[in-house]
């Protein structure tokens, strides 16, 4: 059998604590933990993390995956104005919105959040922002709308993009872009390529990304903003809507959703800013659920499975990670 030596060019070395950084294949033998390490690979996984008090869908979030935020949607009872905190590990309540709404439009971080449009019924323009404990009103929508993509890292700095109406039928199906300062929405000039809802969003106000959803055919089709202009980016591998999303518009997290057929996926995707590739799937299939967090560290929450649904799940990608190596 060839020594580690002439494999690695060097000697396991003795240490008293883990290397910061260590590279794929490397091995050395920490004397604090008395035990044989190395550094090697960890897969993506989806994770359980702690579920919401009240089985929710049809809602928004915003935050990271240890600072998430979840506000309003349909509970079994009705729509709601609820808000949940979560701090990585539970969630707890925070302030109520003013206004109880489904399909709505949300951003931003923990202590910093927006919630626009939706529907309370009917669709409505109202806007509320978020200080970490409390809503207050803001400006108007331009155009109220349900199921809308919307990007943002706090109120002040948001964007609303394409979007339905859910008031009579056939429901309409926009285009337009519009951006908040955290006083007002403006239109923006810029308006996306395919009018559609239900579709899944990430990433900020001059660097969004759209994908998904129905147009009303259910689509697999990813647009990215870039502060002035909607560009097509490359589709995604499982046509789908009802989904949710986090990450930035160069490194997305899509995940879950509604196939074409009446049913509710589990499938996860990755965005590099040019192509979408499988990962890890999550652990439980449904729609209309909300994300937050990043590509690495994404947050998955609510939604139906096809009941309402209390379950948080926590996205971990691929990373370099310190194994223990044993007999076994």
């Amino acid at each position: 059998m060839a020594e580690y030596i002439n494999i690695r060019g060097q000697s396991i070395e003795v240490v008293a604590s883990d290397p910061a950084n260590p590279t794929l294949g490397q091995i050395w033998y920490n004397s604090t933990s008395n035990t044989l390490k190395g550094g090697g690979f960890q897969a993506a996984a989806w994770a359980t993390g702690g579920s919401l008090p009240t089985a929710v869908a049809q809602l928004a979030g915003a935050g990271t995956q240890t600072a998430g935020l979840s506000f309003g949607g349909q509970d079994p009872v009705y729509y709601t104005a609820a808000t949940k905190e979560y701090n990585g590990a539970t969630w707890s309540s925070g302030g109520n919105m003013t206004t109880a709404r489904r399909f709505l439009g949300g951003c931003g971080i923990q202590t910093s959040a927006i919630a626009f449009g939706g529907e309370t019924p009917p669709t409505t323009q109202a806007t509320e922002e978020y200080n970490g404990s409390a809503w207050t009103g803001g400006g108007n929508m331009v155009v109220g709308k349900t199921n809308m993509g919307s990007a943002g890292v706090s109120e002040s700095a948001s964007i609303s993009f394409a979007g339905g109406d859910t008031n009579g039928e056939p429901i309409t199906y926009y285009t337009a872009t519009e951006e908040y300062n955290g006083t007002a929405w403006t239109t923006a000039p810029a308006s996306s390529t395919t009018g559609r809802d239900d579709l899944g969003s990430c990433g900020t106000q001059t660097a969004a990304l759209g994908f998904g959803g129905r147009t009303p055919a259910v689509t697999n089709v990813t647009e990215e903003y870039n502060g002035v202009s909607w560009t097509n980016g490359g589709n995604m591998n499982t046509t789908r809507m009802r989904l949710g999303g986090s990450g930035t518009s160069s490194a997305a997290l899509g995940f879950g959703g509604t196939p074409p057929r009446i049913t509710v996926g589990a499938a996860t995707e990755l965005y590099d800013g040019i192509s979408w590739a499988n990962t890890a799937s999550m652990s439980t299939a449904r729609d209309d659920l909300e994300g937050a967090g990043t590509q690495t560290a994404g947050l998955a929450f609510g939604g139906f499975d096809p009941g309402y649904s209390t379950a948080t799940e926590e996205y971990t990608g691929a990373a370099p990670a310190t194994k223990t190596i044993t007999a076994s």
